[in-house]
């Protein structure tokens, strides 16, 4: 094997190693200058992370400038997840903070702070996996449609086990929840959701 053969297999393997490594580690190697773990880092989480803030917005422009605010606080920032938290529960905290504060500048309702009775959205069919009523949907559009129908609570703990991939005990502390009212949000909107959706494939 040539020099530079070597060199190139060399390359490939350092670069498999650092995307095999967790977030956390990628983050710390952010931190230390290494400018390749943080493309990595961004291509993992982009895609949920604006398909949260978009769902949970329902503004394809408010997404985007929280989106980048968010990506640009991690940047700017030298702090690392606290505890327990992992990474992705932090990006996700950070995005969801950045969308209050937006909400809060412009004097905008906040729907994540409305309270309402979660026992008049319970519906009797069965709940289904987030992952199944993505693909129930035809398109994005209409999915978006249907999520906008959602109580803002029961649509952000959708999103986040959807786009997240979050537990639900990572969520019910990212949105300082009681556990069990984690599970019933996301029971509400899996049941509603699956209706809909299943009424837009009969149509």
């Amino acid at each position: 094997m040539s020099r530079l053969q070597g060199f190139i297999s060399q390359l490939f393997t350092a670069t498999d190693k650092l995307e095999a490594s967790s977030d956390e580690s990628l983050l710390g190697r952010y931190r230390t200058g290494d400018s390749a773990a943080f493309e990595i880092l961004y291509a993992r989480h982009r895609h949920g992370l604006y398909r949260f803030l978009l769902g949970l917005s329902g503004q394809a422009e408010l997404a985007d400038e929280v989106f980048q605010d968010t990506w640009l606080s991690l940047i700017r920032s030298g702090s690392q997840p606290q505890g327990r938290a992992t990474f992705r529960t932090w990006l996700f905290q950070i995005a969801r903070n950045r969308l209050i504060d937006h909400w809060r500048r412009h004097g905008s309702r906040q729907p994540l702070h409305e309270r309402y009775d979660e026992q008049l959205h319970a519906l009797s069919d069965d709940a289904s996996d987030p992952e199944q009523l993505l693909s129930l949907s035809r398109d994005s559009l209409r999915l978006d449609s249907a999520l906008q129908t959602l109580p803002a609570d029961q649509r952000e703990v959708f999103l986040l086990r959807a786009h997240g991939d979050l537990d639900l005990a990572q969520i019910a502390s990212l949105t300082d929840t009681p556990l069990e009212t984690v599970k019933s949000r996301l029971r509400y909107a899996q049941q509603k959701l699956r209706r809909l959706l299943a009424e837009e494939v009969l149509t």
